[in-house]
């Protein structure tokens, strides 16, 4: 798959939510200070629609049941996120489970799983193909593997500027006038929410006619 192919993704309306916490964004402070506003630095880390599964088929131009070869399926997506000197560094792991419609034999299989660093939504910024192996033992018609991946961002690419972390994060108090304003709701707060913005997204890099049955099935 072509990097432009991945950009595509928001458009597919498959791109995960931009602002992330511990807690709700609005939850209200148990200190009595106010509402609550959660943002981190971290990546979005996710699966993006319709690329979390492949299907082989055996002819390759048949897409009937019975021409169903391997089925895999990409899983158990973790992640741990760190902060070291000026760089954010992302760490996932991922399982990959297979099924063959024929146990005949030991074989190996090898699919490929990509993973791409998105800004603000669309715009694609590092992008890397890797292999996932998996062995299939004689007489076995499951296999499963795991594989990994990390990304590293600037910081500061990552970090609101300052002016605007103090409106999302300054407390609000039931009773001031702006207490049910939603602070990333004004245009300008979620421009630069938008732009320090980072997902990894994980998935099999599915061909064309490989994402359309996902698709379309």
């Amino acid at each position: 798959m072509r990097i432009a192919a991945a950009s595509r993704f928001a458009a597919l309306g498959i791109v995960l939510a931009l602002v992330a916490g511990c807690a709700k964004r609005g939850d209200i402070d148990a200190s009595g200070q106010g509402i609550i506003q959660f943002r981190t630095s971290c990546p979005v880390v996710g699966v993006p629609a319709h690329t979390g599964d492949m299907t082989i088929f055996d002819p390759p131009a048949n897409r009937d049941a019975a021409a169903v070869d391997v089925v895999a399926n990409l899983t158990d997506v973790r992640s741990t996120c760190v902060t070291q000197g000026d760089q954010i560094q992302t760490q996932v792991t991922y399982t990959v489970n297979a099924l063959r419609r024929d146990g005949t034999g030991a074989r190996e299989v090898i699919l490929p799983v990509f993973t791409t660093v998105v800004r603000g939504g669309t715009n694609v910024v590092a992008k890397r193909i890797a292999s996932v192996r998996l062995s299939f033992a004689d007489g076995s018609l499951r296999a499963h593997a795991t594989g990994s991946a990390s990304s590293s961002i600037d910081r500061a690419q990552a970090t609101l500027p300052d002016d605007i972390q103090r409106r999302i994060t300054r407390p609000r108090k039931s009773g001031d006038a702006d207490a049910a304003l939603d602070p990333l709701a004004q245009p300008e707060v979620r421009a630069a929410i938008q732009r320090t913005s980072f997902e990894l997204l994980v998935g099999f890099n599915l061909t064309s006619d490989q994402l359309r049955y996902n698709i379309t099935r």
